[in-house]
């Protein structure tokens, strides 16, 4: 149970774990459904939103998330009762951003301007290929065209503001266009684009098939090559690569996850939803079923939670700060010993009158996990 009081939360994340199928890659907490239980899951949504108390609290939320999984599978009218239910228990301030994930099969015109009338004004679009071959290897229910098509279905129906999802670094012997697939992105003029590079979780799919050694993991030099080439065309397109895996043009960054990365409490809701009170981590059920029964007891989901210590705090200012463009305050004495990381170009520095800060380049990125372990360590022992 997190401690903040749900009135403070101005940050809501919404999981809606249905999938038409599951992805090669994917290890979220999904639930396949042919038939969506859309009423049976938007009203253990509102159940768990009152158990949290924020029937009495009601918050004024600034960004709203609905993540998955699909949320898109639930339909025009079923994002519209979600919204509903989250209306019924807080407010969305003005200008709040609404986004949905999205798959490019579920776009439509209509359904675009449905969900715009319920409130969405983001769309962030699980398209990670172009590639045809790609994407049937992913199991993706979408080809190339139909994630293009999309795009334009998006701006028809008035939605401007949408994210484009990339993924990278694919196995040994898959075939694959990178430069082309970052070009056919590019030229759809998105906001914002997300870049992930794919990492091989057991008991997926496609981890099966590495333990059956039909696939390898692809090296770290393809890695550092596809990562840099986006860097450099979306950067010479004029987005600003604000964090490690995401590129914004001026005034498209994405407040909700950008309110992660900031440390600021948010709310999460739905099977395997995380939260965060600014002091203590909670996470709920993971598996669907288990969720909707542990709310019809009318019982408060969790999974698990954990106290952040001292040093897991001062470890996650580290990361956090070095995660985003905005980098992170550091002392004279640290600039000094950071010295080794600025000559490799990995680190930038800058002055104010008032304080030092250091920033990851692109190739400091690639190297962000040892490089925040490096200076948390110094920290502790200084």
């Amino acid at each position: 149970m997190l401690d903040v009081a749900a009135a403070a939360y101005r940050h809501l994340y919404v999981h809606v774990p249905f999938c038409a199928r599951r992805c090669s890659y994917c290890d979220f907490s999904i639930a396949v459904r042919r038939d969506v239980p859309v009423a049976e899951y938007v009203t253990s949504v509102g159940a768990e939103l009152a158990i949290r108390g924020l029937r009495h609290s009601r918050p004024t939320l600034d960004t709203l998330y609905l993540g998955g999984g699909t949320p898109s599978r639930l339909g025009s009218d079923g994002i519209g009762a979600l919204l509903d239910t989250i209306r019924e228990v807080a407010d969305l301030a003005p200008g709040a951003e609404v986004t949905m994930e999205a798959n490019p099969e579920d776009i439509t015109v209509d359904t675009v301007r449905r969900w715009k009338g319920h409130g969405v004004t983001r769309l962030s679009i699980g398209v990670q290929s172009f590639d045809d071959r790609v994407l049937q290897w992913m199991h993706r229910v979408h080809d190339g065209a139909a994630a293009e098509t999309a795009v334009h279905a998006a701006r028809d129906g008035g939605i401007e503001e949408f994210s484009l999802d990339l993924i990278f670094a694919l196995p040994q012997g898959i075939e694959r266009n990178w430069e082309q697939d970052v070009g056919r992105a590019l030229a759809l003029a998105p906001g914002h684009v997300s870049l992930y590079g794919l990492t091989i979780e057991d008991g997926t799919p496609l981890g099966r098939w590495r333990e059956r050694g039909d696939v390898t993991e692809s090296p770290e030099e393809r890695y550092e090559v596809e990562f840099l080439h986006a860097h450099r065309v979306l950067s010479d397109a004029g987005f600003e690569h604000y964090e490690v895996s995401n590129f914004a043009q001026p005034g498209c960054r994405a407040r909700h996850n950008s309110a992660y990365w900031t440390g600021a409490p948010y709310l999460g809701v739905g099977p395997s939803a995380h939260g965060f009170d600014g002091i203590s981590r909670a996470w709920n059920l993971k598996h669907y079923a288990e969720w909707v029964r542990a709310l019809d007891r009318g019982v408060l989901p969790v999974g698990g939670h954990e106290r952040l210590t001292d040093e897991n705090r001062a470890a996650e200012t580290v990361y956090l700060g070095l995660r985003t463009s905005d980098g992170l305050d550091v002392t004279t004495s640290e600039v000094a010993v950071l010295q080794s990381w600025i000559r490799a170009g990995w680190l930038v520095e800058q002055k104010t009158m008032s304080h030092q800060r250091v920033l990851c380049t692109a190739e400091g990125w690639l190297r962000l996990d040892a490089l925040a372990a490096d200076l948390t360590a110094r920290r502790s022992h200084s």
